[in-house]
């Protein structure tokens, strides 16, 4: 793993504007990957951790929380466990020491035999539990590909997670990641079919609510999200997931709202910070002013197949000068085509997200070029 620094334009910082009142508010972070290491897709991650760690530094400038060693940070898609594993010690100090707010992955990714047992899926989620916890960051139960493979209903879900939560040693986030993230978590909780899905993950909520800080919903499916919310015990948050339907979502309506844990909250970060100030002031109607015209970018980005919208979320990093090149672990920077990655500099250039436009505009052009384009 490389520390070799970026030459990034951002500078490691303190924290600045506080964490919102009304609301809590995760970005789902992205890694920096390191382009001159000499690696190939399937190897081990390469990281250019000083701008991967500045990155987090601006994140919590805005009063966000980290959401660490996500999907949003390739996990599982070029993010190996040992990176992963170094990633929350790094980030978790970091955030120990400015102040910051940080909640990092709990999976079983380490597992790489063709088949495991439910034995060995509870003893990697153990695993991954204590590092986080002994890094001092709050954990996020992923889902697991692993558990998805094996279970063949629910009960395995009931009994893996109940585990995990009695001895957790504080309140966790569960994280529940719909197929359109990734198509290996088809039929998670036990079955396809998603009100039976939703029954046993209440079920598993309802008997250990003192261990639930709140879940993280990631399906896309604003109206699905809003019931789950109702039915929540008291005291356990909604975190949306849904990077389409967020604004909404995060205002609410007379019966609750949604907390936010966000991979497009990555590219958004200032704007997103302001909005929920207004929040704070009871300002709804300025809040969905300021945030409503960003679904459309967030939108493109999140497009089927949703997955590959980490390439989009490094383009803008790197056209904002949060780094200075546009390569990504696994070589994922080649997901989307050039038409996506145009349109999506153009989308945010409208929403003014960029410090300096004639740096982003540079920098798009410089990207045409390599396709062989003038513009």
């Amino acid at each position: 793993m490389s520390g070799r620094g970026s030459g990034a334009s951002s500078e490691t910082v303190t924290m600045g504007t506080p964490p919102a009142a009304s609301r809590t508010v995760f970005a789902a972070a992205h890694v920096v990957a390191d382009p001159f290491a000499d690696t190939a897709p399937e190897g081990p991650a390469a990281i250019d951790w000083d701008a991967t760690l500045a990155f987090r530094h601006h994140l919590w400038s805005h009063g966000l929380g980290v959401a660490e060693a996500m999907d949003t940070a390739q996990r599982g898609m070029g993010l190996d466990w040992s990176s992963a594993a170094e990633l929350i010690r790094r980030s978790a100090a970091e955030a120990a020491a400015t102040g910051g707010r940080i909640a990092c992955g709990v999976g079983t990714d380490q597992l790489i035999a063709p088949e495991v047992s439910l034995v060995d899926i509870r003893a990697a989620y153990e695993e991954q539990l204590s590092l986080v916890e002994g890094a001092g960051a709050q954990a996020i139960v992923m889902a697991s590909r692993h558990l998805a493979a094996t279970a063949t209903g629910p009960e395995p879900y009931v009994d893996i997670y109940g585990h995990l939560l009695r001895q957790a040693a504080a309140p966790v986030i569960l994280h529940w990641l719909g197929p359109m993230f990734d198509p290996a978590l088809q039929g998670y909780w036990g079955s396809t079919d998603l009100d039976l899905a939703t029954e046993t993950f209440l079920q598993i909520i309802a008997e250990h609510p003192a261990k639930v800080d709140g879940v993280k919903v990631s399906l896309l499916d604003a109206d699905r999200e809003v019931q789950l919310r109702r039915r929540l015990p008291e005291g356990v948050r909604c975190y949306t997931g849904d990077d389409f339907h967020y604004p909404e979502l995060i205002a609410g309506d007379a019966h609750g709202f949604s907390d936010a844990l966000l991979g497009i909250f990555d590219p958004l970060a200032p704007l997103a910070s302001e909005a929920v100030r207004l929040l704070d002031s009871g300002d709804t109607g300025g809040f969905r002013k300021l945030l409503d015209p960003t679904v459309a970018l967030s939108r493109h980005l999140f497009q089927t197949p949703t997955r590959y919208y980490k390439t989009g979320v490094v383009l803008l990093a790197w056209l904002a000068g949060h780094q200075s090149h546009f390569t990504m672990v696994g070589g994922l920077q080649s997901a989307r085509s050039l038409p996506h990655l145009r349109r999506a500099y153009e989308l945010a250039d409208g929403l003014d997200l960029f410090p300096d436009p004639e740096l982003a505009a540079a920098r798009m052009r410089r990207l045409a070029s390599v396709y062989g384009g003038t513009e």
